[in-house]
């Protein structure tokens, strides 16, 4: 069970980064993986979510990254992906991945953090 992440890095606002997550084990046959983040002093917050199913379902987002940000999932090599455009200081944190369990969620729960238990180990995103 492993979640790895990659992509992370610094960009000027109004840039753009991809983030990836390449699943492996369970973590893959989880019912919805998603993006969350957290900034120095702040909790953690959620990003975006994506139901596994038939190759990735529609995407769920923040308020704060909607119409900037695209989930996705490749189900050819199990990664997950975040598209982030139109970055803004404010989004510079700690990006983390994440896998929930197999069973179904609600999709009012697909952003709440205590509905995953499988987490990556975070790759860092500066805005500037």
């Amino acid at each position: 069970v492993q979640l790895v992440e990659s992509g992370g890095g610094s960009v000027q606002a109004g840039g753009s980064l991809g983030l990836s997550c390449v699943a492996s084990g369970y973590a893959y046959s989880s019912y919805c993986m998603g993006w969350f983040r957290q900034a120095p002093g702040k909790e953690r917050e959620a990003v975006a979510a994506i139901t596994t199913g038939s190759g990735g379902g529609s995407g769920m987002y923040a308020d704060s990254v909607k119409g900037r940000f695209i989930i996705s999932l490749d189900s050819a090599d199990s990664t997950l992906h975040l598209q982030m455009d139109s970055l803004k200081p404010e989004d510079t944190a700690m990006y983390y991945c994440a896998a929930a369990g197999r069973g179904y969620i609600l999709a009012a729960l697909r952003l709440s953090l205590n509905q995953y238990n499988v987490w990556g180990q975070g790759t860092q995103v500066t805005v500037s």
